[in-house]
Formats: C-alpha cells, sequence, structure tokens
C-alpha cells in the first residue's frame, strides 16, 4: 500500500495507486529523451539550477517539516533541520561540480585526459527515514554530472516524494528529468532491467539491498548500495565523559535511532563503564517523548507499527539473554507508534542489541576491559558503515581509527553525512560512495581520451 499514515495516531491520511505499466513507459521514455539532451549542457549550466532548488527548499522549510513529519514522525525541528541540509548539499554542488567534472589532465602520458560523463537515467530506491535528504544528497551530484534520475521512494512517504518532484520542475531542471514513480517492490526489477536505466542508487536495509543488487548485476548495471548499520561508539578511560555522554544521547536518538549511522552500540572501557553509563541515564532521562508536532519534543513515534515491534523484541530478547535494562523497554498503551528512550547495561556479543542492527531508541553499553578489546568489539560485525572514537589524545584516536573497520571514523565527534566528504560503508553495509567528488563521479564515466601527435 502507498499511503501516508500519521505515526503519530496511526491514522491513515492520504492513498496513492501505483502507476500502470504505461505510465511507468512514459516517465521512463521522458527521463531517456530528456537527459539525451540535459547531458551535453555545459556544467557550469547544469549546477546553476541547483541553487534555484535550495531556494524553493528554503522558501518551503516549515512546510516541508511539517510534511515529514506527519508522513515519517520525525520532530519536526530536526524535519526543518534535514530541509535545511538538503539547500547545502544543493549550494555545495553548484559550486564545486563544474570543477569536480573538468577534464582531468594525465601527467604520465602526454596527451591524455579523463573525461567525466553520465551515464544516463539512474533508478534511486530511498528510504523513509530521511525522506528529502536521501534523496537530494544522491539527486543534486547526479543532476550537476548530466545524469536524469527516477526516485521509487519508500510506500510510507509518497507526498514527499511529489514535494521533490515538483521543486525540481519549479527549479527549471528539464521536464521529465527527474520523476517519480509509484510502484509495488515487486515491480522493481522490471524497472531495473529496462534499457533507459544506466544504473542504481539504493539506501535502505541490506537484505533489499542484497535483492537490488543481484536484480542489477543480472543486468550488468552499475550500483552504489547504502545499506544497515550497527555503528560503534567507543569511550576510552581517558575521554571527556561528560562531552561523550552529552552527544552519545543525540548520536543515538536523533530521529528516534531510525538511521543507519545513529551510534548504536556504545563501548566503553571498564573503569569508566559506571560514570559513563549515569551520564548517559540522565541525558535520556532528558528527552521528551510526544507528539512530534510540539516543538518541545525531543523524541517522537517511529515511523510505523512494524518497527516498533522489531525494537520492542530486540529489546526483551537481549533482557532474556543477560542484558540489564537500566530504562525503558515498555510498549505504550494509546495511539501511534511510540516507544521510550531505553538504555541496555552489560550487552555482549550473542545478544540480539549487539548482533543485529536496532532501527530505533534503544542504547546498547557494552563493557570492554582495555583499548585492544574496545576495538575488536567494535569490529566484532558484520556492518561497517561509520564509527566514533572517544579519547583526550587526537593523535591516538587517529591511530586507532584505521583499526576500525568503517568507511568513516569520527574522533571525539558523532559520525554525520557531509556534502563535502564521501559517504557509504563496507562489509554488509554496501559500497559505492554518496557526497563529495567521490560520489559526484559514482554515476559518470570516466573516459580516457589519448590523442598522439600526427605525426
Amino acid at each position: 500500500m502507498i499511503a501516508t499514515i500519521d505515526p503519530a495516531t496511526g491514522e491513515t491520511l492520504a492513498r496513492f495507486e501505483v502507476h500502470a505499466v504505461a505510465e511507468i513507459d512514459a516517465r521512463l521514455g521522458d527521463a531517456a529523451r530528456a537527459q539525451a539532451i540535459w547531458r551535453w549542457r555545459p556544467a557550469e549550466e547544469r549546477a546553476a539550477l541547483l541553487p534555484r532548488l535550495a531556494a524553493l527548499l528554503r522558501a518551503e522549510k516549515d512546510a516541508l517539516a511539517l510534511l515529514i513529519t506527519t508522513e515519517m514522525g520525525k520532530p519536526v525541528g530536526e524535519a526543518a533541520a534535514e530541509v535545511e541540509k538538503c539547500a547545502l548539499n544543493c549550494d555545495f554542488y553548484a559550486e564545486h561540480a563544474p570543477a569536480m567534472l573538468a577534464d582531468a589532465p594525465v601527467a604520465a602520458v602526454p596527451g591524455t585526459t579523463l573525461a567525466f560523463e553520465p551515464l544516463g537515467v539512474i533508478l534511486a530506491i530511498m528510504p523513509w527515514n530521511y525522506p528529502l535528504w536521501q534523496v537530494v544528497r544522491f539527486l543534486a551530484p547526479a543532476l550537476a554530472a548530466g545524469n536524469g534520475a527516477i526516485l521509487k521512494h519508500a510506500a510510507n512517504v509518497p507526498q514527499s516524494a511529489l514535494a521533490l518532484e515538483r521543486l525540481v520542475r519549479e527549479a527549471g531542471f528539464p521536464e521529465g528529468l527527474f520523476a517519480n514513480l509509484f510502484v509495488e517492490p515487486g515491480d522493481v526489477a522490471a524497472v531495473i532491467a529496462d534499457p533507459r536505466i544506466a544504473g542504481v542508487a539504493l539506501t535502505g536495509s541490506t537484505e533489499v539491498g542484497a535483492i537490488v543488487a543481484g536484480q542489477a548485476g543480472a543486468a550488468l548495471k552499475k550500483q552504489v548500495l547504502e545499506l544497515g548499520g550497527s555503528d560503534p561508539f567507543v569511550v576510552l578511560a581517558d575521554a571527556d565523559l561528560d562531552r561523550a555522554a552529552a552527544v552519545a544521547v543525540t548520536a543515538r536518538f536523533t530521529n528516534a535511532g531510525q538511521s543507519c549511522v545513529n551510534a548504536k552500540r556504545f563501548i566503553v572501557e571498564a573503569g569508566v563503564a559506571d560514570a559513563f553509563a549515569e551520564r548517559f541515564l540522565a541525558g535520556i532521562a532528558a528527552l521528551k517523548l510526544g507528539n512530534p508536532r510540539d516543538a518541545g519534543t525531543t523524541l517522537g513515534p517511529l515511523a510505523r507499527g512494524n518497527l516498533r515491534a522489531a525494537i520492542d523484541d530486540q529489546v526483551r530478547r537481549s533482557v532474556a539473554s543477560g542484558a540489564q535494562l537500566r530504562t525503558g523497554g515498555t510498549m505504550p498503551e494509546g495511539p501511534g507508534f511510540y516507544y521510550p528512550a531505553t538504555l541496555l547495561d552489560h550487552v555482549a556479543p550473542g545478544m540480539a542489541a549487539f548482533d543485529e542492527e536496532t532501527f530505533g531508541p534503544a542504547a546498547a553499553i557494552v563493557r570492554a576491559a582495555d583499548t585492544d578489546e574496545a576495538i575488536a568489539l567494535a569490529n566484532r560485525t558484520s556492518f561497517g558503515l561509520g564509527a566514533s572514537i572517544w579519547t583526550a589524545d587526537a593523535d591516538r584516536g587517529r591511530a586507532l581509527a584505521r583499526r576500525i573497520d568503517a568507511g568513516a571514523v569520527f574522533v571525539n565527534a558523532m559520525v554525520a553525512s557531509d556534502p563535502r566528504v564521501p559517504f557509504g560503508g563496507i562489509k554488509r553495509s554496501g559500497y559505492g560512495r554518496e557526497l563529495g567528488e567521490a560520489g559526484m563521479k559514482e554515476f559518470t564515466n570516466m573516459k580516457t581520451i589519448r590523442v598522439a601527435d600526427p605525426a
């Protein structure tokens, strides 16, 4: 079902029909025709439309934030920050895309340059947790690079998809270059296989990523996959515990814990674990669970009822396996998909909160005997998206960062995506990169052009 269901109440607010085969074909055809012309416009002209999109996003920030909150439940203040981040992403690529896409001479081979040319129309399969940001972080560089895009958004954020389609059109991008498709999951394979689709960008679960990778691989099409994560937040004995615990609350409970790069496993050296846990508990107690439309709310509902059931099940299984429940862990009564901020202590490998991705407001403290064990525990996961390390010695933190298996490691800071640097993971967290120059070039053809002296 493609519908807007208010997570705060469980009420279905709007339903949408899936697109018929003829409509899918028409939209793919329009995108291919538009991209065939768009690709030849100079990069400066393509990038010049991005500030218009940024301006539209900012002009409608309040309305877009309320739409995000209505569709997936994050507090409206967080939703407004998401809209602003989208605008900043557009600003960044407007300024830097032309230089990133410029021909690059190969110094070792005179007469040789590398050209970066668009691949074509890219299918973007995007999740609900950041319904505008996840799309725009892909879309801005993709359009600037000369590609077109078809969006298959999550079924519970259809109005966010429609809003983006409208904004891109109003910013002046060619008609049809970016289009939304309302399709059921079972119909995605046919879209991937369509010869007018040149590549696939997916942000979502590891399970869905494996399916899409197989479908795209069978069609020999480029993929960028940003999948799940079980990010470690490593607190060493010399860390500033007050600051680490304060950031830990934000790193875990932003967006109700529904992010691939939320910190999930808080791995703390045993000598400071009790002190950290008390500070963490105090920060959790200050969170306000409530209506996400209220300005004072800092923890909203989960996006869907099945997500709440899943996190509750993981908490219960972890406690049954020996974890200590410090706060939360009780399913609230009443309407909506609310779940309290929950802290599990003395979590260890073999427990659900350690082994599985926890996509909700539950944090797990894992106690490590020393630094070496903390790093080993951080790497004891099938995921490899982000990680953070907390220590008073920045040089030591930088050295330890190289020992952690992840696409990004932040020292004395929480993991966050940034338009200026590449973002992505390893292992079951996916492959390829978004953002930065590397992300810009993922969906380009790096063409070698060598010109020999006619003589």
